[in-house]
């Protein structure tokens, strides 16, 4: 999770001390995995490709501003035949509070040619929890992100709908961070007050922090966007309406704010993208989404 703004008390992982786990083997309840075929691609110096039969990403390292000021963030654009390839897993294929897993190590329990740090569930026992066509929580309690099946994204209000209400109207993943960054394709007014949770660790997401979101360009062409921090001379990291002109320059017609700070973390083909905290090293978190391979 990320820490508390300055003048806070930082939160550490290892202050979980047991895990409550509600399901296990969680994916065999799921859809099964869709293998891909892998094709050579050509990119910029900073920009990587890959292309198969179902989806094409296009990961680019975007570097701006110098000295304190430098800022350096991963997007990848993804492109997909069919909306159900992008996916979450769990840490260790277990539902519930507590359970964690470096973000690499969940991707490659799945396949995962793609992903990136989820939200964090199993910090928190309120949020509707919908993940690849299954219910595993309804507790709504925020400002939510839908998936559908049909290649579409919406934010939604938690405590307006129920989780069986948003299976019936085709909902495949939710996740509940938040806030929501981007709506009609205009950064969303106010975003830089928002408090996710109250709770201890979490009393604030804003200043300038590691981020991680993902948004919605058009039906089935999203955008995964990981944002490093706290790195003197590397990267800064943003606020919260930098994150979500980030996403609006490029087109998101949607974007939400997903867990940050040491959390955020991008994997490609098995490999750690981002370079968390400038340190290189992943931190354990609760699930992932990622592009099926």
């Amino acid at each position: 999770m990320l820490a508390a703004a300055a003048g806070g008390g930082a939160w550490a992982l290892d202050r979980y001390v047991l895990d409550h786990v509600e399901v296990s083997g969680a994916s065999a309840i799921a859809a099964q995995n869709v293998s891909v075929a892998e094709a050579a691609g050509t990119g910029t110096a900073t920009a990587t490709t890959w292309t198969s039969d179902t989806s094409t990403i296009a990961i680019e390292t975007v570097a701006t501003g110098s000295g304190t000021g430098k800022i350096t963030y991963f997007v990848a654009d993804v492109k997909v035949s069919d909306a159900t390839i992008v996916r979450s897993a769990f840490a260790n294929d277990q539902f519930g509070e507590n359970i964690v897993a470096n973000p690499s190590a969940i991707a490659a329990s799945v396949n995962a040619v793609l992903a990136i740090n989820g939200d964090y569930y199993g910090f928190r026992d309120t949020g509707i929890v919908i993940r690849n066509g299954v219910k595993f929580r309804d507790a709504g309690a925020r400002q939510g992100l839908a998936f559908y099946a049909d290649g579409s994204m919406k934010l939604y209000d938690e405590t307006a709908t129920s989780a069986d209400e948003l299976l019936a109207a085709g909902v495949w993943n939710t996740v509940s961070f938040g806030p929501g960054l981007v709506d009609g394709g205009r950064v969303i007014d106010g975003i830089d007050g928002i408090e996710v949770d109250t709770n201890f660790g979490n009393h604030s997401i804003q200043g300038q922090q590691p981020r991680t979101g993902v948004g919605l360009i058009d039906e089935n062409h999203l955008l995964f966007i990981v944002v490093d921090g706290r790195s003197q001379g590397y990267s800064r990291g943003v606020t919260m309406p930098e994150f979500a002109q980030i996403f609006a320059d490029r087109g998101a017609t949607v974007a939400y704010n997903l867990d940050g700070g040491g959390s955020s973390a991008m994997i490609f083909r098995d490999e750690l993208v981002n370079n968390p905290l400038g340190k290189g090293q992943e931190r354990g978190t609760s699930d992932i989404l990622y592009v099926a391979g």
